[in-house]
């Protein structure tokens, strides 16, 4: 009797524990509006490796003066390192240029496609196979 329990309860748990990835990765319409287009120029304040994206925190002065943060989704760790992406590629206070899409409920929250270097570099940071606008294939 406690075995057969024991079996209900780990494969519920092997269930839940499975299916959290999947509730948390979304296609790009779930979540950000083609018809939102943003440009952020700013500072980094903060970069998160985590699956199922990178999450780039970027200080934005607005042209009243005030600072806004925004968050900015971008492709899978592993997908951005086998681009080259390394942890260390956006440094605290470097002033990037993101290209993306803001979320649909207007918040500070974009999904990113292009990030642009002071230098001029311009890289892919967004995710493929998701339906966003100008996607780029993976090589």
């Amino acid at each position: 009797m406690h075995k057969n329990v024991f079996v209900v309860i780990a494969g519920a748990a092997l269930l839940v524990a499975t299916a959290v990835p999947v509730i948390a990765h979304h296609s790009f319409a779930a979540e950000f509006d083609a018809n939102k287009p943003v440009t952020l120029k700013g500072k980094v304040v903060k970069t998160e490796w985590v699956n199922p994206h990178i999450w780039i925190h970027i200080d934005v002065p607005g042209q009243d003066g005030k600072v806004d943060n925004w968050v900015v989704e971008g492709g899978a760790p592993n997908a951005l390192l086998r681009r080259g992406w390394r942890k260390n590629s956006l440094p605290f206070g470097i002033e990037i240029t993101v290209e993306g899409f803001q979320a649909k409920d207007g918040a500070y929250r974009a999904n990113g496609r292009d990030i642009t270097f002071p230098d001029g570099t311009k890289l892919f940071v967004g995710s493929t196979g998701t339906g966003a606008p100008e996607e780029k294939k993976e090589r």
